[in-house]
């Protein structure tokens, strides 16, 4: 199950993810915390928060890619993280001063964006030049785990911060902890890596990149499946607030155990996803797909604060394991010197398609009431997978199915079988 940790490089890079997650998971806690005190309460407010942080996906992701392909990943990585780090300090500061209103927050959110933009890809296809092809998927499934096993813990601390100290210090600590990925990176082994040939610069690379995966049936279904689950199912740090705090009036402690109960179940269908060694087929993703969808209804409709926490452990379990499954399958399915590209564009679908979804949903739960961002997203998921299982059936077999059906004979009717009585 561990098996990627037994590289060097490795190793100091998942320790660094451990620390920088957690206080990246503890950031997003008070930022949402941050804002409902700021906005008094508006979900909409938070929901355009969420999509401002992702809109730069949406706008220059591909680009994300392009760079990634050109320039060296481990000195792309330690920009990045630099630059994160200088948000984190600057929101927590304005926090500490009394002196942030919401226009700051939608500033550094947007901020911290742009920064993710160049850092998703190039950190994404740095993994295989760091374990190499064979040990990609454990190393995929376990840098999902590093992620869950921070979102676990992140939440839990922030939310007992938030009420001991308030939002400002928690921001800080965020700041401090990207130091752990730079001294990760700094003390890399660079012949050790596997890096691939840097990508020279040319015209038309980013059309090269779009037609690539056009040209591949399998990896866009597999975007068109991620999108939708990721638009309108995949909102929780919309949903989870609005209804811990509007359904249940519970204070931010308790906010923090719904995230972190998210949270375990996502470790575990990380920690499930690594055992695995084989790369997952996509009528396996509908089935996972359609599998959280339902959960998600489910517990949009639970009627006490407790059932509500214990549903999301097996719809964070169904969330990332439908998201460590197609990660690998787009990784393991793409030639290396397009996978900074290719990786950019799942990045884009994955994250870029928030800003669409994130201030929809939270709209609709706040006009409507907070169980409804859960219930539809989870509806509208649901119908995605299906639609994308029909159209993964191999082209021409649909129609002859039906055919065949209306062709089946069916049992005979009151009337034809008193005629053939008659005869008879």
């Amino acid at each position: 199950m561990f098996r990627s940790l037994r590289v060097r490089n490795y190793r100091l890079y998942a320790a660094g993810q451990v620390v920088s997650n957690t206080g990246t998971w503890m950031q997003r806690v008070a930022q949402d915390w941050l804002v409902l005190e700021l906005a008094h309460g508006s979900g909409t407010a938070l929901g355009i928060t969420t999509g401002l942080q992702f809109l730069p996906m949406l706008l220059f992701g591909l680009w994300g890619g392009v760079i990634a392909d050109r320039y060296p990943k481990r000195r792309i990585l330690v920009l990045t993280q630099v630059a994160m780090g200088v948000l984190a300090l600057i929101l927590g500061l304005l926090a500490i001063t009394g002196a942030a209103q919401v226009w700051h927050v939608y500033v550094l959110a947007f901020g911290l964006g742009l920064a993710t933009v160049v850092d998703n890809p190039a950190r994404q296809s740095f993994v295989v030049e760091m374990v190499g092809k064979r040990d990609l998927p454990n190393a995929i499934a376990l840098n999902s785990a590093t992620f869950n096993g921070a979102r676990l813990l992140g939440p839990a601390v922030a939310g007992v911060l938030i009420a001991l100290i308030g939002t400002g210090p928690v921001f800080l600590v965020n700041a401090a902890s990207f130091g752990a990925v730079l001294f990760g990176l700094y003390a890399m082994r660079p012949e050790e890596l596997s890096s691939a040939p840097p990508v020279k610069r040319a015209k038309g690379q980013l059309r090269e990149g779009l037609s690539y995966v056009r040209g591949r049936r399998d990896l866009m279904l597999v975007l068109i499946l991620i999108g939708f689950l990721a638009m309108f199912g995949m909102n929780f740090a919309t949903t989870v607030a609005l209804v811990a705090k509007e359904t249940f009036h519970t204070d931010s402690a308790a906010f923090g155990v719904a995230s972190s109960m998210l949270a375990l179940g996502a470790l575990s269908g990380a920690l499930l996803a690594a055992r695995r060694v084989a790369r997952p087929r996509l009528r396996m993703l509908v089935a996972m797909g359609l599998l959280f969808s339902v959960l998600e209804v489910v517990t949009g409709l639970m009627p006490t604060y407790w059932t509500f926490v214990i549903l999301l452990v097996p719809t964070g379990i169904a969330m990332m394991s439908i998201m460590t499954a197609a990660n690998a399958t787009m990784q393991l399915g793409v030639a290396p010197e397009m996978r900074g590209r290719v990786m950019a564009l799942y990045m884009l679908v994955f994250l870029g398609s928030n800003p669409i979804g994130a201030p929809a949903i939270g709209w609709m739960a706040e006009e409507f009431g907070a169980r409804t961002g859960l219930v539809l997203g989870g509806l509208i998921s649901a119908l995605a997978a299906i639609a994308v299982g029909v159209m993964a059936l191999p082209r021409g077999s649909v129609g002859p199915a039906l055919a065949r059906v209306r062709r089946r004979p069916g049992p005979p009717s009151a009337g034809s079988a008193s005629r053939e009585a008659g005869s008879a």
